[in-house]
């Protein structure tokens, strides 16, 4: 073994250790592991930052964009709207939404899907009284499965797909994961519907209904416009059971600035009129968009609530602020600023006055409306406090279609050979800009930096390790252990090892690592390395054991009230049914 050899295992052992210990962000451990591989000769000083331009970095980043603009549009809440029911069984509710969850994974980045459906998972929970800890963990695994249906899936599918372009000559094409990743997510899908919530601890399946923080419900004044009238008009009762299935309490009727007495449910609404309702900022935002309605001072954003940009934003009122004994109306909030007060919260007591001339007390909660940039603006001069995670995205629905079409023809023009997949992406990513469904910030924001660092830094360092020779020395020792055995033997012992990776460590990091190994196997044995980096795909995906291994086990450990040891108890026998099937779909779909 060289130095430079010797070198790189070293190097790449103290990235792995550091990665799987985590006090240290990944993304700042791979740019010093490339700025040392570099320092000390190891990576050539020509290909230090190229790994920043490679394809599928930009893939990556163009696919969340897209992924947020096709959530503003609400074209996927269209969806996600009809999977709630409280009458539906345990694994009648985990099929459907594990049935949408793998869909949306396959179209959309599979951290967006499960961003969308796990506040409606936990909402169905409630309703049902039972704990959601029963459907969360199987919903994430069912977006982790359906990932790896599509190239854009999944990081590992994009990194595989161009790893074989410069390995092969030619890249995955977009549905070419397809047969194996549906083989895989459909038997997934059955297991953890029907078998794998049942093998969690008994503490989910006593049927308690978890101890949920208690959500600030607000009171809001949301303004009737021509558009939620429609031809025939209508009176407030006409929208109960809308508010109802929005879980929305219309609780009066303003006119002329003055409020009507009463609930005023069979009082017709006229332009102008406001409706006043109580409910959390979800459900308000929900509600808003369904009927039509907008909210005072909507001329003052172009284009109203459709107008793009928006967000609800909670903040809570500490003594000594600039608001307290004042009300927004006299600080000129919305003319002052471009923020509209659209609802206050006041520790569950009753509100009777207008919104926006409240005397504002310290311990109030105000729901604010308006652009990022103006709500930092006024959150600051008001003095008020932001709530952490309490950012809500007010939908334009009415672009929905656009998002969908734009979405849909550059995937086609990409399948047919057309345009350049990144091209693709990159001209919706455009026409979602243009059309306001995603403002420049949150062009910047939707992507994932921290994700682009750790794969742009490990590009290089990957080539430097395939360069040095050092792929070949791994895949010569597994060859070396099976060698008595069929190629399939060596297939699998390398995904089982793939897969053991992927549970500590980044996904993106354990593919760049051992999609070389597996190319150098097959080249060794002379069979075809297709098979070998499908086998990498799939088992670079499927991080089940741990909630380290995928961000999706992440973001669901808290509000599913899991720890550490949950995990394997579902995820072991998944990880084992995954091999079962993925080894002789693999066979099946890509021969040796």
């Amino acid at each position: 073994m060289t130095f430079e050899q010797s070198a790189l295992f070293a190097l790449f052992g103290v990235v792995f250790a550091l990665l799987i210990w985590g006090r240290v962000r990944y993304d700042l451990v791979a740019f010093a592991a490339l700025i040392v591989g570099t320092i000390a000769g190891l990576v050539p000083t020509d290909n230090v930052f190229t790994g920043f331009g490679h394809p599928a970095v930009v893939i990556i980043a163009l696919v969340l964009i897209v992924s947020r603009g096709l959530m503003n549009s609400g074209a996927i809440e269209l969806l996600a709207s009809k999977l709630i029911s409280a009458d539906r069984s345990l694994p009648g509710h985990i099929g459907i939404f594990s049935v949408a969850g793998a869909g949306l994974s396959a179209i959309i980045n599979n951290v967006a899907a499960l961003a969308l459906l796990m506040p409606l998972d936990i909402e169905a929970a409630k309703k049902a009284s039972r704990s959601v800890g029963l459907s969360l963990m199987p919903l994430s695994f069912a977006t982790i499965l359906g990932g790896m249906i599509t190239l854009i899936g999944t990081p590992p599918n994009i990194v595989i797909a161009q790893y074989r372009q410069d390995a092969l000559g030619e890249p995955f094409q977009m549905f070419d994961f397809a047969w194996v990743g549906l083989s895989v997510a459909t038997v997934g899908i059955l297991f953890v519907a029907f078998v794998g919530w049942r093998l969690l601890p008994k503490r989910f399946q006593a049927g308690s209904k978890d101890e949920d923080p208690v959500e600030s419900l607000y009171v809001a004044e949301l303004k009737i416009a021509e558009a939620s009238i429609g031809e025939e008009g209508m009176t407030v009762g006409d929208l109960y059971p809308l508010a109802d299935d929005k879980d929305i309490n219309i609780v009066g009727l303003i006119r002329h600035g003055r409020r009507i007495r009463g609930f005023a449910g069979r009082e017709p609404i006229n332009k102008d009129d406001y409706l006043v309702v109580e409910g959390d900022p979800k459900a308000i935002e929900a509600f808003m968009g369904a009927a039509k309605l907008e909210f005072a001072g909507s001329e003052k954003h172009k284009a109203g609530i459709t107008g793009g940009g928006l967000a609800l934003r909670e903040a809570i009122v500490p003594d000594g602020a600039r608001i307290v004994g004042r009300s927004a109306f006299s600080l000129s909030l919305l003319y002052g600023h471009g923020v509209t007060l659209l609802g206050v919260s006041r520790q569950g007591r009753h509100v009777h006055k207008r919104v926006r001339h409240m005397e504002i007390e310290p311990g109030d909660v105000l729901l604010l409306l308006g652009s990022r940039e103006r709500i930092a603006t006024a959150t600051s001069w008001l003095g008020v406090l932001p709530l952490e995670g309490k950012q809500t995205d007010v939908m334009q629905r009415n672009k929905a279609r656009l998002a969908i079409a734009g979405f849909a023809l550059a995937i086609l023009a990409a399948v047919a050979g057309l345009v350049y997949l990144p091209v693709a992406l990159a001209a919706c990513t455009i026409l979602y800009a243009a059309s306001g469904l995603v403002s420049g910030s949150e062009v910047y924001e939707a992507v994932e930096w921290k994700v682009i660092v750790l794969l742009g830094s490990l590009i290089p360092l990957g080539q430097a390790f395939e360069a040095s020779g050092n792929a070949q020395l791994i895949a010569d020792s597994i060859v070396t252990v099976t060698q008595t055995a069929p190629a399939w033997v060596t297939l699998a012992l390398l995904m089982v090892v793939t897969m053991t990776l992927s549970d500590f460590l980044n996904n993106v990091a354990t593919c760049l690592i051992a999609a070389p190994i597996g190319v150098q196997i097959a080249n060794t044995l002379n069979v075809n390395p297709d098979a070998f980096l499908m086998g990498v795909a799939v088992s670079a995906s499927c991080a089940f054991l741990t909630p380290i291994g995928h961000k999706n086990n992440t973001i669901i450990m808290g509000p599913g009230g899991y720890k550490f040891g949950d995990y394997w108890r579902m995820g072991l026998p998944l990880e084992l049914l995954v091999m079962a099937v993925a080894l002789p779909a693999i066979l099946i779909y890509w021969p040796l």
